[in-house]
C-alpha cells in the first residue's frame, strides 16, 4: 500500500494553491521565460509559465516552499500544461520532457529542503496533467460536428511523454486534473496504466474534474455521476472537484460525490467566481469557513485551493479541516453498488448473476456490445485471462477502432480487478 493511502485513512490531507497566481506576484518580463537556447525564439513566451522549470526554477521552488509552509502535504508539480499539445501553440513542443522533469526535480527539491527545517512530515509531490488545449469529444467546427481537433491516439502519445518525464523526476502520485472533456481523461488514464503494465510501476492517481455551470455538468456535457462512472475502471486513489466554481457554488457537487464515490474525495475549488477584473476576492478565512463545512459534514478526503488561492489561504484552510475525520473510504459502497447496476442497466448479462465461466465463451463470436458486457463483469483473474485469449483469437473480426476499444476495456477492467482487491484489504 502506498504511503499516501495510509495517510488518507487517517486524516484529511491538505493540496497546496494556485502556481499561477503566485507565478504573478512576481512580475515576470518576457525575459524571464527564455534561457539561452530561447533567446531568438519567434514568439513570444511570456504566459508559458511550465517554461519556468527550466528558466527561472528559483521561483517555482520559492512557490512550493511558500505552500509547504502554509501546511500543505502535497504539492502539484508546475506542470499542467507540459504537454506537447498546449506547448504546440508556443511552438515550444520539444521543451516537454525537460519541462516535466525539471518540474518534479524541483518540487521533490522544495520538499527535501523542507525536511531539513521540519523533520517528520511527509509530503509528496504530485505530478499536475491539466487536460491539454484541445477536445477530443466536441467538434472545433459548428458546421461539422464530426470534426475533431485531437485525437485519442494524439492525447494517448501526449500523456506518454509527459508521465515518463514525471516519473524520471520523482514524483510519488498523478493528478489528473481540471479535467473538461472525459476522454481525454481516459486518455490520460490509458497512457498512464499502459506504462504502469509495462514498466512494473505502479503510482496512485488522482483526478479531479470540472464542473462548468450550474448545470452540474463538465463541458463536454457528462453529469458527475456520468463522469465518475466513466472512468471508475482505472486503479484511482481519489476523484474530487476543481476550478471554474468558487467552494460555495461546488457545495452540492462535492456532497454528491462523497455520497456515490467508491474512491477518497478531493476538492480544491477557486477563491470564489471572477470579478469584472478576472481576478478573485475571497478571502483565506471565507473560502475556509466554506470548506470546514464540508469536513464537518464528512465529505472530504483532501482539500485545497486552485485559481486565485494563495498560500494564505492554504494556511486558513489547513487549520479548518485538521480537526475533523476524513470522510470513510467505504461511506459509498451501497451507493457505487447502484451506480454499477446503473451502468449495466439493459446489458444481457446481470450485475448480480455474472455467467458461470463454462458458459463465457460457448459460442464462436461476440458482438461488439455483448463483450464489452461481458469484460464489464470479470472478477477473477483465470476468467479475465480466458475473455482476452478469446479475444486475442477473434480482434481481426472486429473493425480496428472497435478492436482498439475492446483491448483497452479490457486492461481497464484488469486495473480496476487489481485496485479492488487491494482496497478490500483495507476495509
Amino acid at each position: 500500500m502506498h504511503k499516501i493511502e495510509l495517510e488518507l485513512a487517517k486524516r484529511i490531507l491538505v493540496l497546496d494553491g494556485a502556481m499561477g497566481t503566485m507565478i504573478q506576484t512576481y512580475g515576470l518580463d518576457e525575459q524571464d521565460f527564455r534561457d539561452s537556447c530561447l533567446q531568438d525564439h519567434p514568439l513570444d513566451l511570456k504566459g508559458n509559465n511550465e517554461l519556468l522549470n527550466i528558466t527561472r526554477p528559483d521561483i517555482i521552488q520559492d512557490i512550493h516552499r511558500q505552500y509547504l509552509e502554509a501546511g500543505a502535504d502535497i504539492i502539484e508539480t508546475n506542470t499542467f500544461n507540459g504537454n506537447m499539445i498546449s506547448q504546440a501553440d508556443y511552438d515550444t513542443a520539444s521543451y516537454v520532457y525537460e519541462i516535466n522533469y525539471q518540474g518534479a526535480r524541483i518540487a521533490r527539491q522544495a520538499i527535501e529542503e523542507y525536511k531539513k527545517v521540519y523533520n517528520g512530515r511527509y509530503c509528496f509531490v504530485a505530478g499536475a496533467m491539466g487536460p491539454t488545449t484541445k477536445l477530443a469529444s466536441l467538434s472545433p467546427d459548428v458546421n461539422n460536428p464530426a470534426a475533431r481537433a485531437v485525437t485519442f491516439d494524439q492525447l494517448v502519445e501526449a500523456f506518454t511523454e509527459q508521465v515518463k518525464a514525471l516519473i524520471d523526476g520523482g514524483i510519488d502520485i498523478f493528478l489528473l486534473e481540471t479535467v473538461t472533456d472525459t476522454l481525454n481523461a481516459k486518455a490520460a488514464l490509458y497512457a498512464l496504466m499502459q506504462l504502469f503494465d509495462e514498466t512494473g510501476k505502479q503510482f496512485p492517481i488522482m483526478v479531479s474534474g470540472t464542473i462548468t455551470d450550474a448545470s452540474g455538468r463538465i463541458l463536454s456535457g457528462q453529469t458527475l455521476e456520468a463522469f465518475l462512472i466513466s472512468i471508475a475502471h482505472a486503479p484511482l486513489v481519489s476523484v474530487g472537484l476543481n476550478c471554474a466554481l468558487g467552494a460555495q457554488e461546488l457545495r452540492p457537487y462535492v456532497q454528491e460525490l462523497a455520497n456515490i464515490s467508491p474512491f477518497y474525495v478531493s476538492t480544491h475549488p477557486n477563491a470564489g467566481l471572477p470579478n469584472e477584473f478576472g481576478t478573485y476576492d475571497q478571502t483565506p478565512e471565507e473560502i475556509a469557513a466554506f470548506l470546514e463545512e464540508f469536513a464537518r459534514e464528512g465529505w472530504l478526503n483532501l482539500v485545497g485551493g486552485c485559481c486565485g488561492t494563495t498560500p494564505a489561504h492554504i494556511k486558513a484552510i489547513a487549520k479548518a479541516v485538521e480537526k475533523y475525520q476524513p470522510r470513510p473510504l467505504y461511506r459509498a459502497s451501497a451507493s457505487y453498488t447502484a451506480i454499477r447496476a446503473v451502468t449495466h442497466e439493459a446489458k444481457h448479462i446481470s450485475v448480480e448473476t455474472p455467467p458461470a465461466k463454462s458458459n463465457l465463451l460457448n459460442r464462436p463470436t461476440y458482438t461488439l456490445s455483448e463483450i464489452m458486457n461481458l469484460i464489464s463483469q470479470l472478477a477473477d483473474e483465470d476468467t479475465y485471462h480466458q475473455v482476452k485469449n478469446h479475444f486475442e483469437l477473434e480482434k481481426n473480426l472486429y473493425h480496428p477502432e472497435q478492436a482498439r476499444l475492446i483491448g483497452a476495456h479490457l486492461f481497464g477492467r484488469f486495473q480496476y480487478m487489481q485496485a479492488e482487491r487491494k482496497l478490500l484489504k483495507v476495509k
